[in-house]
């Protein structure tokens, strides 16, 4: 009896270890739910290589809980797939995910009540186990058949591998914190082969176009896309469906049915701070019923916006970002009562759908038609009269530089009409009598004002143009220099306001102790450029000079320089349309400096930081003011190097005569960062591996995607033509020799669409050295591997001796390569002619990214005719000094 007992004992306590172990499994991550198994709570079953997870999550500030698939170890849950997207749960402390004995996969409530399933069955009990796969599929498998699979039955994501078919259809969730099923849909079209984004099931508002087996007609992006390959279709007697597979194997991809209709992609790599969006389609306010009934859409933020006298119907979901409930009135229609309804005038705008065209001869007849009609909610005249009836969907407001808009006017009820700024005709005699008391009140005023002035005298004009600014007058203007814009090395600027109201921009310069022909040259300068008028130059208004006190006045631009807009965090993101009128802009105004003004003027420092924008986000050249007058022959050769790292062009450093064509370099990098809205240097000090305008550069070689290439806060809307423009343009004006680039009189041509003569340009050889070079990569390990600390920034010195016959070229080799920015001064060269027949070049060289430069060497003259290196790298690389704040 007592064996007895104790077999009993030892089964049931390994049975107890059994299930703690069981239990520990699923935690930390098995792959595998088994027959008869289930998971709760915090429990999550991972796929093998890590790369996803199962379990239990609620979305947001949700309060409601789902059975979905994540990226694993993100720091943001990245859902890719939801089980019971429609059927949420609230405790699941209490509910489970089990695997039923005859292969079916249930979610049970406390009350063992089924809240969802796969619908899986099996002939033979316990035969079945659910695994999630490392491409995030979660299959049912009975023996090595599948018998279920996620990949069947897809949410909003589409995945590596996943499908995309006439069964297989991508649903959008209702908002951020809501996984149900939306209107909105991805998915193949019937009795065809087109992708297709459809509202509610039954409005198609994009496609991508007939599949040739290779591309889309309408949408080639899709399937020469750069991080996704073998996009293919299948189709047999079971299925037909699209699917495809990621390109890299250090890249995430994902296609997603985002909650505004739209569909995106998504791509993550090693360097991203998160998800960007590598390409979007269609934009926004193309997406039907984007914002819902009764609202507009506009390319700002927010994109929604209820129509006068309308307020949103559910305003939980427009808090999260779901306007698709559109809006109701906020007053009901008086039609039938003696107080009429009113219309209120929506300007510019793109007319709804589901127009009624109805005779009338004048705009008069076309409101007195709609007026008689109780359904009728809007009317537009425009050639013709055009009624609505019933909700209005797809109003779209443009853009003030897009004039393609009507006037569209929209029926409210009269007690709305104050709170839209419409007023009734007394409303309107009695603000027209109080205007013209303050008109005539102003009037008084400013005559006194104009008499005060001339007794006091005016500023003194230099030239045409300019005046000569007293010191007191600015200091007032800018309450005592108080308001400060910008600081740079050598001057601050503040915004002021002059006496008649007009806003400025002071610039102080530092103080000079300069003699009387300086003076004299600084004012002969400044008055010459100031004469200078065109539309994408900012206007030098005058200056001031007092003892050593030196200022500039220029006109004010409201959204200051093109550097803050690109680089720094702002709520408004440059669109492309934007991005290529500044790039044209700022072309237009250098071709003027080079070739329009009398002599020549070469800027000398063109950056994002020197372009300026106006209120229509215009482009404005600006600080040319001490720019250098070279005259016509293009000869002059200045000693004194001008400009910023980064932005150099090579012949600032070998001596070579300065010509417009150095503000052609110059202009070819602000083209880069225009492109990825990020400084070309920063590709690299972030660990990213490619140096951006040697990617470019290549990919344009090898007639690649440039899409990949944008900025991904643009999610891929921009026009690919003007992008690859822009890029081969970009890659001409980085031509190491001046000769080979073009003008700025031919690059406004070629971005205007006038000229379309631009062939292929060959890769700068300073760029060579950053194009897929194993070098880098070894030499940079041998550094690290030498160290037990890890080394983060190194000197070294290098001494290379040329023959003299090749020094001009190794120099040019040199000095170009430093060009690309990824170093920082000090950057020392030195030659001396010790031997007729070499020359000694020595410079000190800023690691990690001082190796780039010697990448750059390959096949150059440099290292080819190198006859004597002092010492290898790794014998002269040394920790930098903790003292050293060498970047």
């Amino acid at each position: 009896m007592g064996l007895r007992t104790n077999k009993q004992w030892f089964f049931l306590f390994d049975l107890l270890l059994f299930f703690v172990f069981f239990k520990l499994h699923l935690s930390i991550g098995a792959d595998t739910i088994t027959s008869g198994q289930s998971l709760s709570a915090n429990q999550t079953i991972s796929s093998e290589g890590g790369v996803f997870e199962l379990g239990f999550f609620t979305p947001g500030n949700s309060q409601n809980y789902y059975i979905g698939i994540w990226y694993k170890g993100f720091p943001n849950k990245t859902v890719v797939w939801v089980a019971n997207r429609n059927q949420p749960i609230s405790d699941p402390s209490s509910d489970e995910l089990k695997l039923l004995q005859n292969g079916n996969l249930v979610l049970l409530n406390q009350f063992k009540t089924q809240i969802w399933s796969t619908n899986s069955t099996s002939n033979i009990a316990n035969s079945t186990i659910a695994m999630l796969l490392d491409n995030g599929n979660l299959v049912i498998r009975h023996l090595s058949n599948v018998i279920w699979q996620s990949f069947d039955y897809p949410t909003d994501t589409w995945l590596p591998g996943g499908k995309v078919g006439h069964k297989q259809i991508v649903t959008s969730w209702r908002s951020s914190e809501n996984p149900a099923t939306s209107i909105f849909s991805f998915e193949v079209e019937p009795n065809g082969t087109s992708h297709i984004l459809v509202w509610n099931r039954s409005k198609l508002y994009w496609t991508s176009g007939e599949w040739d087996g290779k591309i889309f007609s309408l949408g080639s992006e899709i399937a020469s896309n750069y991080y996704i390959k073998n996009f293919r279709y299948i189709s047999n007697e079971n299925e037909s469906y699209f699917t495809y597979d990621a390109a890299f194997s250090f890249a995430l991809t994902r296609f997603m049915l985002d909650t505004t209709g739209q569909l995106k992609q998504f791509v993550w790599r090693k360097g991203f701070p998160g998800w960007s969006i590598h390409w979007t389609r269609p934009p926004g306010c193309e997406v039907y019923a984007f914002c819902g009934a009764f609202s507009s859409c506009n390319q700002n933020v927010p994109i929604c916006d209820c129509m006068p006298g309308f307020e949103p119907r559910n305003i939980t979901n427009w808090q999260q970002g779901d306007s698709s409930d559109g809006c109701v009135r906020k007053t009901p229609l008086q039609c039938s009562n003696e107080e009429k309804d009113v219309f209120f005038v929506m300007p510019n705008t793109r007319l709804p759908v589901n127009s009624e065209s109805i005779m009338a001869g004048n705009i008069k007849e076309c409101e007195q038609a709609c007026s008689s009609n109780c359904s009728c909610t809007a009317f537009a005249y425009d050639n013709g009269c055009l009624v609505w009836n019933g909700e209005l969907f797809n109003l779209q407001k443009l853009l003030l530089n897009d004039n393609s808009g009507s006037d569209f006017h929209v029926r409210i009820a009269a007690s709305e009409l104050a709170g839209n700024g419409v007023m009734t005709k007394t409303a309107w005699i009695i603000v027209g009598t109080i205007g013209g008391l303050f008109t005539l009140f102003g009037i008084i005023i400013l005559v006194i004002f104009w008499r005060k002035k001339q007794m006091a005298g005016t500023n003194e004009e230099v030239g045409d143009s300019l005046i000569l600014f007293k010191y007191r007058e600015l200091r007032s203007a800018t309450k005592n220099f108080s308001e400060k814009l910008g600081e740079g090395g050598f001057s601050s600027v503040f915004k002021g306001t002059l006496s008649n109201s007009t806003t400025i921009a002071v610039k102080a310069l530092k103080s000079l102790n300069e003699g009387e022909q300086q003076e004299k040259q600084f004012r002969a300068e400044v008055g010459t450029i100031g004469m200078i008028q065109h539309i994408n130059l900012v206007r030098l208004r005058g200056f001031c000079v007092e003892g050593t006190k030196r200022y500039l006045v220029y006109d004010y631009m409201s959204n200051g320089s093109l550097e803050s807009l690109l680089f720094q965090k702002v709520p408004n993101v440059l669109d492309w349309k934007a991005r290529y009128k500044i790039a044209i802009g700022t072309a237009r105004g250098l071709a003027y400096l080079h070739e329009k003004c009398r002599d020549c003027i070469v800027h000398c420092d063109i950056k994002p930081e020197n372009i300026l924008l106006d209120a229509e986000y215009n482009p404005k050249v600006a600080d040319f003011g001490l720019a250098k007058l070279i005259g016509r022959e293009f000869s002059r050769v200045l000693t004194t190097i001008r400009g910023t790292r980064g932005y150099l062009a090579p012949e600032w450093i070998s001596g070579e005569a300065i010509t417009p064509k150095a503000d052609v370099f110059s202009y070819g990098m602000v083209l880069f960062e225009i492109i990825s809205g990020r400084r070309n240097r920063d590709l690299l000090n972030d660990g990213t591996d490619d140096y951006f305008p040697a990617l470019v550069a290549n990919k344009i070689k090898e007639g690649e995607e440039v899409l990949t290439l944008l900025d991904y806060q643009l999610g891929g809307n921009a026009d690919i033509e003007e992008l690859t423009r822009v890029c081969k343009v970009a890659c001409w004006c980085i031509q190491d020799d001046e000769k080979d680039r073009p003008t700025m009189g031919q690059v406004v041509q070629i971005l205007e669409g006038v000229s379309d003569q631009v062939g292929m340009p060959p890769v700068p050889r300073f760029l060579q050295g950053f194009a897929e070079n194993p070098m880098e990569t070894m030499f940079y390990e041998e550094l690290q591997s030498s160290s037990s600390q890890r080394i983060k920034r190194l000197r070294l010195t290098a001494i290379v001796s040329i023959p003299l016959e090749h020094r001009v070229e190794a120099q040019r080799d040199y000095q170009v390569s430093i060009l690309s920015g990824c170093l920082s001064p000090p950057l020392q060269l030195f030659e001396s002619q010790q031997s007729s027949v070499s020359s000694i070049f020595s410079f000190d060289l800023h690691l990690p990214k001082a190796s780039n430069i010697f990448n750059s060497f390959n096949n150059s003259i440099l290292l080819k005719h190198r006859e004597i290196t002092s010492s290898s790298f790794a014998e002269l690389a040394q920790p930098a000094a903790k003292g050293d704040n060498t970047p």
